[in-house]
């Protein structure tokens, strides 16, 4: 039986960094696999007067690198036109869609729309509108609505985009995406807590001393300088990545393994986070200049404030405020020109009640990236004389043959929406927790404009966030700079 999909894509931003870099390698690679083959097309549109030719070449640049061939990449590019569009202008769309109309009919492609917004979010609810008023959504096929993100700066803003969307798609057409839900290590959370009885018995907060989520970046802000001064780490990282994370790691395990049950937890979760006490609890910062001076500030970055009080660095203790897990601690922490790249969670168990040996930590770590796998450290007898103890390792690493075969993100992510499988996105609901969870924070933050630590490029971030865990007798355990 064919596994391939018949979808026509329409690619709003096909212009942009993110459609070079991600979407059209994840489109050749579900080419090259079979799941797109002669039945798709694509059409990108943005402002650029481009034409089909020069765009087809653009794409060809893109998958140069992972091509099986130059006639395999001209092949999969010949599927791609493009239209220079004015999202405001009607006129427009009437032609998007007799362009649309024409290559469904080529390809045979039976009405199925995948419309992919990758775009300021102030455009989602003109576009979207424009797409039900002008008939691009069809009634012989499905029609999908693929929203990157910010989506959003804060709850009111993002309700209302939702609601301007909502007026054109339904819920379950809109596919919020999030890189990070396509990545191999944080799927695999759900497997290794619910189809592990080792872990899944001690699960809890009988067990477990902390549980500490880590998405450190070594690079600046780089050429995001002017959009980042506005957003900061709290809005890019935590009110998505990071609290997608959290509830994943602490949502009760689902009657069935079904997007539904599965949504149904997480949000259970995201809406039982308890509302911090911001100055004990929360802790921003802003990286300076590096030690041997040859990094910038961050007030130095291209289009950055020079008296920015924006954060570049985020820790904070997020409590699930349920019984069991209400006396662990969940410690979270993300920020940029730290000392290495990393995501990574790091689960520490409590000492045993009955000490006869001096015992180690038991701690549990999933390797998100750029190395994916787990470890678990445990307790051994010493070889020789007595009954001294040390740590030994358990590791199921992901070799760098293994890592290359395996799928990128966006790559999933792509194929589960060509499979109308809404398990890995974020749910509306998701979305209006995590957001009222970080307003909290923001607008307690927006009341001390004045005070902000700085941590010096190439580090861990500031003294304060030691402090944060000393505070509770912790201390965090990825610690490269030792």
């Amino acid at each position: 039986m064919s596994k391939e999909k018949r979808a026509l894509y329409i690619i709003f931003g096909a212009t942009g960094d993110l459609a070079s870099r991600k979407l059209y390698p994840a489109l050749y690679r579900l080419y090259s696999k079979g799941y797109l083959k002669e039945h798709f097309a694509v059409i990108g549109t943005a402002r650029r007067e481009w034409s089909d030719e020069y765009y087809q070449n653009i794409v060809k640049e893109a998958v140069d690198s992972i091509s099986d061939s130059e006639a395999d990449a001209e092949a999969f590019s010949s599927h791609f036109r493009y239209q220079s569009h004015n999202v405001n202008d009607s006129e427009h769309y009437h032609t998007l869609k007799n362009l649309a109309d024409s290559l469904d009919t080529k390809y045979d492609i039976q009405g199925n729309r995948i419309f992919y917004l990758s775009m300021s979010p102030n455009f989602f609810g003109t576009i979207t509108k424009h797409l039900r008023d002008q008939k691009l959504v069809t009634e012989n096929g499905f029609n999908r609505v693929i929203i990157e993100k910010p989506f959003g700066t804060d709850f009111e803003s993002s309700q209302h985009l939702n609601n301007e969307i909502n007026d054109s798609f339904d819920e379950n057409q809109l596919y919020r995406i999030d890189h990070y839900l396509g990545k191999e290590m944080v799927q695999t959370i759900l497997a290794l807590r619910f189809s592990n009885r080792l872990i899944k018995e001690s699960w809890n907060s009988d067990s477990l001393s902390s549980i500490q989520v880590t998405l450190s970046e070594d690079l600046g802000v780089e050429e995001r300088g002017g959009y980042y001064d506005k957003s900061g780490a709290l809005r890019d990282m935590v009110q998505n990545h990071i609290l997608q994370i959290v509830s994943l790691l602490t949502m009760d395990e689902p009657d069935s393994y079904t997007t539904e049950n599965v949504r149904k937890e997480k949000l259970a979760v995201l809406k039982s986070l308890k509302r911090p006490n911001v100055a004990e609890d929360f802790v921003r910062g802003q990286y300076s200049f590096s030690d041997n001076g040859n990094l910038k500030a961050y007030r130095d970055e291209e289009k950055v404030s020079a008296d920015s009080m924006t954060e570049t660095y985020v820790a904070g203790k997020v409590t699930v405020d349920t019984d069991k897990w209400r006396d662990v601690p969940i410690y979270i922490r993300t920020g940029k020109r730290m000392k290495e790249k990393t995501s990574r969670v790091d689960v520490l168990w409590k000492k045993t009640d009955q000490q006869i040996f001096d015992e180690g930590d038991s701690i549990l770590t999933i390797h998100i990236s750029p190395d994916e796998g787990i470890e678990l450290q445990l307790n051994d007898k010493k070889i020789g004389p007595g009954m001294e103890i040390q740590p030994v390792s358990l590791e199921a690493m992901r070799s760098k043959e293994m890592l290359k075969a395996r799928p990128e993100a966006y790559e999933k992510l792509l194929l589960d929406v060509l499979n109308g499988d809404e398990t890995h996105f974020a749910h509306w609901g998701e979305v209006a927790a995590s957001w009222k969870y970080v307003d909290f924070i923001r607008e307690a933050w927006n009341k001390d404009l004045e005070n902000i630590p700085f941590y010096t490029a190439c580090s861990m971030g500031p003294k304060e966030a030691d402090d944060l865990l000393a505070k509770d007798n912790q201390k965090w355990l990825y610690n490269p700079n030792k």
